[in-house]
């Protein structure tokens, strides 16, 4: 049978020679530490802090996108009568602010719903005729014609999305980490 403790355990003697932690004097005395001033920010920062963050669903997303590439797309057959390489351009910021936009629950899905907004916003500037087969044929030759813009957009949309889940995930293992700032009993270590 164990025998129950007796005596309290008394508090660990710190070694002789060693310095106390930041903000605590050797006899324990904990004062406070001043915080560093905050690093400047650059201006291009501040312009991107302004702009509007919406936080669309995969569906909301690819209604944005779909919507504003077909708009795109009618718009430069209507003044630039259908160019590929206006239509290009026009695509890549589309791609980079739907994978922006696009919720973090939903984030796997701005690389699919790019490449579906550029096909719709295609078929303006295609140039089909001869009713619905001749449409699709024109599509389907501008889709294959015009797939490095595809294929551009549709990177940026993922690298976009890759690097914000690899923030959320960073975000999310510091709040559930024990003994993280706002843990009980986690103070930020002090070295």
């Amino acid at each position: 049978m164990e025998q129950p403790r007796t005596r309290r355990p008394q508090p660990r003697q710190r070694p002789q020679g060693t310095l106390p932690a930041r903000g605590a004097l050797a006899d324990g005395t904990v004062y406070p530490v001043p915080a560093r001033p905050p690093r400047p920010v650059p201006p291009v920062v501040l312009a991107l802090r302004r702009l509007p963050n919406p936080r669309l669903t995969g569906l909301g997303a690819g209604l944005f996108g779909a919507a504003v590439m077909l708009a795109l797309g009618s718009l430069d057959w209507l003044l630039l009568d259908g160019s590929a390489v206006a239509y290009g351009l026009l695509f890549l910021p589309v791609s980079a602010l739907t994978a922006l936009w696009v919720r973090e629950a939903d984030l796997v899905m701005a690389p699919v719903i790019v490449p579906i907004a550029f096909a719709v916003g295609i078929v303006p500037i295609s140039g089909g005729d001869g009713g619905f087969g001749g449409q699709t044929m024109a599509v389907v030759t501008a889709l294959a014609v015009h797939a490095g813009w595809l294929y551009g957009g549709t990177l940026i949309a993922g690298l976009i999305t890759c690097v914000r889940k690899v923030r959320a995930m960073g975000r999310r293992r510091r709040r559930t980490r024990p003994g993280g700032p706002g843990q009980p009993g986690g103070a930020a270590r002090q070295d």
